[in-house]
């Protein structure tokens, strides 16, 4: 029936297929499993701020750390904001 009315969706059917999000914040889920969650909103924020510019920075959405390879990114680009501070 959804072939008929949408003929050219792509349907994935292969498990875990379209589990780009749960995957993305696995690194996240892993640092917050032993601080047991977070107990106010504003710590919630300060992380999930942190973890994005993080990941950020290792995919080169900045100019920052575009020219860089991937495994020296982070590392160059905390040198950097290090100077600056």
């Amino acid at each position: 029936m959804l072939d008929e009315l949408i003929p050219a969706a792509r349907q994935v059917t292969q498990q875990y297929a379209n589990n780009m999000i749960e995957a993305d914040h696995g690194r996240l889920k892993s640092r917050l499993r032993p601080m047991r969650g977070l107990k106010r909103i504003a710590s919630a924020r300060t992380t999930a701020a942190g973890h994005a510019f993080v990941q950020n920075l290792r995919r080169g959405h900045y100019k920052l750390t575009v020219d860089m390879p991937v495994h020296d990114r982070v590392r160059a680009a905390f040198d950097q904001l290090a100077v600056c501070l």
